[in-house]
């Protein structure tokens, strides 16, 4: 198997692979590039933007400086919204659904690193894919940890740090981030 082979199925890889060194250097010029740009280039922006999420659905909007590692492993439904200073650690496949609201400093990370010393000390590492269903809010500041999966309607509170999944229609929040509450889905203001 190829490093890369080894990264995209979850085992222990080297990320000093020239070929990933390469794929993430390609993936820093031009979040550098879009990062540059003012909104007076916004349709150049958005020419990059596609070029570096090559699977983005329509209508994503995404606010700079936003940051990742290969952009080719990110997966958006239709009209997805990134604020401000977001960073995606894309070492495995991050899918997010339609209609989702990302709020400014979100870090979304799969990549991790083993527990033991030694095997760490080796520099090998690996990830966990990352699941964001569809109508999802991601408050700003929230740290969402490898191998997780967000439900459908689901809302992660400001400055969560989501060590497990999360069902569908709650909102949590707290380190670790906890349940606390159900979302009814007849009051569009989100009370009870």
């Amino acid at each position: 198997m190829t490093e890369k082979s080894k990264m995209l199925s979850g085992e222990l890889y080297n990320p000093n692979d020239p070929v990933l060194v390469n794929e993430r250097y390609r993936a820093r010029l031009l979040f550098q590039k879009i990062n540059r740009l003012s909104d007076e280039h916004k349709k150049e922006r958005n020419q990059l933007l596609y070029e570096l999420l090559q699977n983005a659905g329509k209508g994503i909007w995404v606010e700079p400086p936003f940051y990742c590692d290969y952009g080719y492993n990110i997966y958006t439904g239709k009209n997805v919204f990134f604020n401000f200073n977001c960073v995606i650690l894309d070492v495995m496949k991050v899918e997010i659904g339609d209609h989702v609201l990302i709020g400014p400093n979100v870090q979304i990370y799969t990549a991790t690193h083993p527990l033991d010393a030694k095997t760490r000390n080796s520099w090998l590492e690996y990830a966990k894919p990352v699941t964001i269903g569809n109508d999802v809010w991601i408050g700003g500041g929230a740290i969402i940890c490898p191998g997780v999966s967000i439900g459908d309607g689901a809302v992660i509170a400001a400055g969560a740090v989501v060590t497990k999944s999360v069902p569908s229609n709650t909102v949590v929040g707290g380190n670790p981030a906890k349940v606390l509450k159900e979302i009814d889905q007849k009051d569009n203001k989100g009370n009870k």
